[in-house]
């Protein structure tokens, strides 16, 4: 699956009001004067109102070529399940958009899998591990984290030292799982196993009601194939 993603990107706090307002926005429910009068609002010099913009340009109103259509089925869903999705859609349109925000995403889920929380330290070293260790690394990190604390899905605790992850969202609506499942196999860039994708990490926000074989299954953007006797792995079409 060929990508133009960049290798880092999401270099910016972004509220989950935000985002929410470029959803809204790509569904046709506002105009982009609504949009900009939220960024106004929020009391940003010139220069870093232009990174967010671009940050949310991204995600919803000027998505990659290979990201238009996904955008648009994730507004479609927003238009008929209304507020109670947002929170996995912007999560969604985030992993797939930017790997960056998905790899802190995964490292989360994963650190935090078996107690619930983790230190930031231990998140910040292995992101370096990945990215280098550069100031960069470290500031868009926080960046993501403070991110995704506003999203609601992580507390940060004992002074931004730990981070607690909070209750799972459960998503029991089959499109918007298909449609989480795919922004995570994207986020990969590369098929997945459709057990694991059942638990996967880098949504560990959200908790699947149902197995995902019919929702994956049922799906025109994914392909499921059986690579072994009780195997199947799922893919971008």
């Amino acid at each position: 699956m060929k990508s133009t993603a960049p290798k880092i990107g999401f270099d910016r706090f972004i509220r989950l009001d935000w985002a929410l307002a470029a959803l809204k926005v790509r569904a046709g429910i506002t105009e982009m004067g609504e949009f900009s009068a939220i960024l106004d609002a929020a009391g940003m010099g010139a220069a870093a109102k232009t990174k967010t913009r671009t940050v949310l340009n991204r995600m919803w109103l000027d998505p990659r070529p290979e990201l238009v259509d996904f955008a648009n089925r994730g507004a479609a869903i927003y238009r008929a399940q209304g507020p109670a999705s947002v929170a996995a859609l912007c999560w969604g349109a985030a992993i797939a958009t930017y790997p960056f925000f998905g790899k802190v995403a995964e490292l989360i889920g994963r650190l935090s899998a078996l107690q619930g929380d983790c230190t930031s330290a231990e998140v910040h070293r292995r992101m370096s591990e990945t990215y280098g260790e550069r100031e960069g690394t470290y500031r868009m990190t926080n960046m993501v984290i403070q991110t995704q604390a506003n999203w609601g899905v992580l507390e940060r605790i004992d002074g931004g030292k730990r981070i607690v992850r909070l209750v799972s969202v459960t998503i029991d609506d089959d499109a918007l799982a298909a449609w989480l499942i795919e922004g995570a196999v994207r986020c990969l860039g590369k098929s997945a196993s459709l057990s694991s994708l059942q638990s996967a990490p880098v949504l560990f926000p959200f908790a699947m009601a149902r197995p995902l074989a019919f929702a994956v299954s049922s799906s025109f953007s994914l392909q499921v194939r059986s690579d072994g006797p009780s195997h199947r792995v799922v893919s971008v079409r």
